[in-house]
C-alpha cells in the first residue's frame, strides 16, 4: 500500500465529550493504523498516527471532518515520531495530557 509514515495530529473546534477519539481510533483501526489519540487540557485533541502514506491521508481527511456531533475548526498535521510508538500496534485512547 505504499511508504510508511508518522503523522502527528492536533484538531481543534467542538472536539471534547461527542466521541471524536473513540470515533478516530475506530477510523484509524479500519484504516489498519498503529497509534494513539488522546484529549488535550486545552479543549483539543491529539493523534500520533503511523501506518501506509494512503491510509494516513485518508485519517487526515476524515479528521476534518469528524463525527456528526464535532465542529472541527482547525487541523494541524506535523510530521510524527515513530518512536513514540514503541512496540505497540493497533489503535488506542490515551489519558488526557
Amino acid at each position: 500500500m505504499g511508504d510508511a509514515v508518522c503523522r502527528n495530529l492536533r484538531i481543534h473546534g467542538r472536539v471534547q465529550g461527542v466521541g471524536y477519539r473513540w470515533s478516530l481510533s475506530a477510523e484509524a483501526t479500519r484504516l489498519g493504523l498503529s497509534g494513539w489519540v488522546r484529549n488535550r487540557r486545552d479543549g483539543s485533541v491529539e493523534a500520533l498516527v503511523s501506518g501506509p502514506l494512503e491510509a494516513v491521508d485518508a485519517l487526515v481527511v476524515w479528521a476534518h471532518r469528524g463525527p456528526s456531533m464535532a465542529r472541527v475548526d482547525r487541523v494541524s498535521c506535523n510530521e510524527g515520531n515513530a518512536g513514540e510508538l514503541g512496540t505497540r500496534s493497533g489503535f488506542v485512547q490515551m489519558a488526557t495530557r
